[in-house]
């Protein structure tokens, strides 16, 4: 029987810093932005997490959602409401990054045979960023997705907004506890893509009678493919409406 996967999400609320001690505050700062600011910053956290497995023939289910439920309660109770820099020894040497909390979470779900297979889990810190980890990630690797935004019409069609989520993959450094500088992404993608597309006439900016969304979205992977401060660009999404989105990696 075929593998299906089941996802549950969760939220929770947790307070965290990004700094080193053994540094100044013009490289903290110069290096983790305004994720720096004592005496910290609190996200309203919400948690993917999906399981894998065949449907058991007397249940109909992948695994049993109240056991899923049950044990997710009880392991954010551990990080709800919490400083993680202070409150928690997961992170007395390490930064708690989205990255290196979703490896923590992952580390504390492996273990609960409950639940299954983990599959993946995603930690986002708003609608805007999250970070990802998979089954076949190493205890180093994760994946970090930004979402940017831009208005442009196509020729004499009205105007809408794109949601483009860029990926990035690739080890976690082990100083700063990103994948990617974020900074740096953030520019990246503002020079080459938001600046040129937003309030634009893409028809006119590619050179097309036409413009679909699926050669839009290899556009921008083209643009960004240059590596980025760390990590490798993984994956572009382009969001079209709420019922229609474009992926391209590579």
């Amino acid at each position: 029987m075929s593998l299906v996967l089941l996802t549950k999400r969760i939220e929770f609320a947790a307070a965290h810093r990004y700094t080193r001690m053994e540094w100044d505050e013009a490289k903290n700062r110069a290096v983790f932005g305004h994720c720096y600011n004592p005496p910290a910053h609190g996200h309203n956290y919400l948690l993917e997490v999906t399981v894998a497995g065949e449907i058991d023939p007397k249940t109909g289910m992948v695994v049993n959602l109240f056991d899923l439920k049950r044990v997710l309660l009880d392991m954010i109770e551990e990080f709800d409401h919490k400083n993680l820099n202070l409150d928690m020894p997961y992170f007395k040497d390490r930064i708690p990054t989205s990255e290196n909390f979703a490896h923590v979470l992952w580390a504390k779900l492996a273990t609960q045979q409950a639940i299954g297979t983990l599959h993946t889990l995603r930690l986002c810190e708003d609608e805007d960023l999250y970070a990802e980890v998979t089954a076949a990630d190493g205890r180093e690797i994760a994946a970090v997705t930004k979402r940017y935004t831009f208005n442009a019409v196509q020729g004499n069609h009205q105007g809408r907004d794109w949601d483009c989520f860029v990926t990035v993959r690739g080890r976690i450094d082990s100083m700063t506890g990103m994948v990617t500088d974020i900074g740096a992404l953030d520019r990246l993608v503002q020079e080459r893509i938001v600046n040129k597309f937003d309030r634009q006439d893409l028809c006119q900016v590619l050179g097309s009678d036409t413009v679909r969304g699926e050669t839009l979205t290899k556009t921008i992977w083209d643009r960004l493919i240059e590596q980025p401060a760390g990590g490798t660009l993984h994956n572009v999404r382009l969001v079209s409406n709420r019922d229609l989105s474009f992926d391209y990696a590579g």
